[in-house]
């Protein structure tokens, strides 16, 4: 049976779950974040522009980037000890139809989902392992970054933030350099 988010929300799936916006994260790109997810086994990163309006923009103008648009400011968010991750939709057009927007998320954010679903989800899928214990699940958290065009949600023990000049290509390029 497949079951939209809305429909999840009302059958009670996400019931435990509450959103909480993050303090100390840097306004993401409203209009194009340009977001790219640089992962390997054992790191996990996102890369995306930051809001910059500039003094006196009046909205006449628009400038257009792309990845590699060398002079904006971006933020790279650092993922400690990762166990899962997802990159797509929903889009902020349609982000009405995420399961948790009813419980306060929104488009364009950054928040940590409490009592998550997803992360008893993960628990649960490794019961089967030999020496499962739900103990070293304890400190994984949910986090979720809401942009223009996709949604990025990860379980990781935490996070740091570095804000930096330049392209996100370059700082994925960056980031894959220092891990050779």
């Amino acid at each position: 049976m497949k079951l939209l988010g809305t429909e999840m929300y009302a059958l009670g799936l996400f019931a435990k779950d509450s959103v909480h916006p993050l303090t100390g994260v840097p306004q993401s790109s409203v209009g194009a974040p340009c977001p790219m997810v640089v992962a390997d086994e054992h790191h996990l990163s996102v890369i995306f522009y930051l809001q910059n309006t500039p003094e006196g923009w009046d909205g006449a103008e628009v400038k257009v980037v792309g990845p590699d648009s060398e002079d904006e400011t971006h933020a790279i968010v650092s993922f400690s000890s990762f166990k899962a991750y997802y990159h797509g939709a929903p889009n902020d057009e349609a982000f009405s139809g995420h399961p948790l927007s009813k419980k306060g998320l929104e488009p364009y954010g950054a928040y940590e989902v409490k009592d998550s679903t997803w992360i008893r989800d993960l628990i649960e899928m490794n019961r089967v392992h030999a020496y499962h214990s739900d103990e070293a699940f304890k400190d994984y958290r949910h986090f979720i970054f809401s942009f223009h065009d996709t949604t990025f949600e990860c379980v990781a023990k935490g996070y740091d933030i570095t804000v930096g000049q330049g392209s996100v290509l370059g700082a994925a390029q960056g980031l894959l350099h220092n891990r050779a």
